[in-house]
């Protein structure tokens, strides 16, 4: 297990978490976000790539419509 913070809440995950693992998770994936990993933004194509460890910090917002 690892332990991480997401928007600032400590977490435990599984160690083989990739983000879009965590996106799945959180139900998250296919809706229009921004995901910053250790303080840099990561691209979509980038999701399957990064596997999550111990003390990362990942911050996600999403966008929402309005007027």
């Amino acid at each position: 297990m690892a332990k991480i913070q997401l928007n600032g809440k400590k977490v435990v995950i599984k160690t083989s978490f990739s983000i879009f693992d965590l996106l799945k998770k959180y139900k998250l994936s296919g809706k229009k976000i921004a995901i910053e990993y250790n303080g840099t933004i990561i691209s979509k194509e980038n999701y399957k790539k990064n596997y999550l460890k111990d003390n990362d910090k990942i911050e996600i917002v999403h966008f929402i419509g309005g007027g």
